[in-house]
């Protein structure tokens, strides 16, 4: 039996080790456009690879994908984030689980964690082709196999295709979106597309002065038919706003519009831990112990003195006042500002999406299998799948998951 295997990312390396591992007979080709595999594995996490979540409870984990919770829930209990871990440090990969839950290599470094899959493919019977652009499949209707069509190269046929070539983030790697088309012509349809993990750029100037100024927890909402709101790790940049808590909000309005002509509303509160009423009191508990003190100085206890200063000059406020001469108004005004921070996105940071929003139909894919409903032997995996989640190493898991199943489901389907 030939299993062809197309895109060697996550998901690609995944399901051809599980068929290596568990049906070492197989004949399978792993064939990848680049020049190595796994080249967006080895840059994740700022190249340290956040391999998957320490998160534990499934129910936690599978609602921080905006998109594909349900389904995603078979694959996952088979092939957990602790599963995950148990694969890696097996196949000689050492994990640790830091302190916000994010799963990564000791050494750092996303090249072991390909390593790992290289040395599987070493000792089986993997076919490895590398920069090979696969440009059509077709059906043979005589015997039911496919007919794999790859750019000045001959063809490969096989009984069974997985498709797991990523989506359209990271294009440099080779993730343009050409496993759409691909499945387009196997029957398959294509949800809309979006950007997803991506940073805001705000039609405000002002958080360039902050550029670097980083709140370890603050709540991003976004402003639309209703108010959606994420609370986590944020930054200021030379552009606008990013960081967890902005990846997560971009995550949740991928589908949205808005650019300079109609832009989004965003408020960040700086202080999510305290009520604003329960703020002004210790406030003016504070001011009451201080009355010598600029009123200003004050407010360092609650935010970086740049964010106060560009906080104070954005906003027209009279903050280096004594605080004996601060009135119940200004206090409420500076406040207002410090748990409703509004600024203005009006595009989306070039280079910082990570994950494509969108792709194959879920409901035409077996859940428990990753094989097609439309066209039999045709299997699915990894970001290809309509199927994104939030940053913290949510999407490597499911492409670890997905790709898992569907090399057992084949393994199973061979014997």
């Amino acid at each position: 039996m030939r299993i062809a295997i197309i895109g060697a990312g996550a998901a690609g390396m995944m399901a051809a080790a599980t068929i290596n591992e568990e049906s070492p007979e197989s004949k399978v080709f792993l064939i990848e456009k680049n020049d190595g595999l796994g080249k967006k594995v080895i840059i994740s996490g700022g190249g340290r690879c956040n391999v998957t979540t320490g998160i534990t409870d499934l129910k936690i984990v599978t609602r921080k994908y905006p998109r594909g919770e349900k389904f995603l829930m078979s694959s996952m209990h088979r092939f957990s984030p602790q599963d995950v871990r148990t694969w890696f440090e097996s196949h000689g990969v050492p994990l640790k689980c830091e302190e916000d839950l994010r799963v990564f290599p000791i050494s750092n470094d996303g090249r072991d964690v390909v390593r790992a899959f290289e040395n599987i493919f070493a000792d089986s019977n993997t076919n490895i082709l590398k920069r090979c652009a696969v440009q059509k499949i077709e059906r043979n209707t005589a015997n039911t196999s496919f007919v794999i069509h790859i750019k000045d190269q001959p063809e490969i046929e096989a009984e069974i295709v997985v498709l797991s070539l990523g989506g359209q983030a990271y294009r440099h790697t080779g993730s343009t979106g050409d496993g759409y088309t691909l499945a387009e012509s196997l029957g398959h349809h294509i949800t809309p597309l979006a950007a997803s993990l991506n940073s805001f750029i705000t039609t405000e100037t002002w958080p360039a002065t902050l550029s670097g100024v980083s709140f370890e927890h603050a709540t991003i909402t976004a402003e639309l038919e209703k108010e959606y709101s994420f609370t986590g790790p944020f930054l200021f940049t030379h552009r606008g706003i990013s960081g967890p808590a902005v990846f997560a909000m971009s995550s949740i309005i991928a589908f949205e519009d808005y650019n300079p002509q109609n832009s989004l509303q965003i408020f960040i509160d700086l202080l999510p831990d305290i009520k604003t009423d329960d703020l002004f009191i210790q406030i003016q508990n504070t001011i009451k112990e201080n009355l010598k003190k600029s009123f200003k100085t004050i407010l360092h206890s609650y935010a970086p003195r740049s964010v106060i200063e560009v906080i104070e000059k954005e906003f027209s406020l009279r903050l280096e006042k004594k605080s004996a001469e601060i009135s119940k108004k200004e206090i409420q005004a500076v406040i207002a500002k410090l748990k409703r921070l509004p600024v203005h996105a009006v595009g989306r940071g070039a280079g910082d999406e990570f994950v494509t929003a969108g792709g194959v139909k879920l409901e035409e894919v077996n859940p428990s299998t990753m094989e097609s409903l439309i066209c039999p032997n045709l299997y699915f995996a990894g970001e290809i799948l309509a199927i994104d989640g939030f940053t913290g190493g949510f999407n490597l898991q499911a492409a670890w998951a997905t790709g898992h199943a569907a090399g057992e489901s084949i393994v199973n389907k061979l014997q």
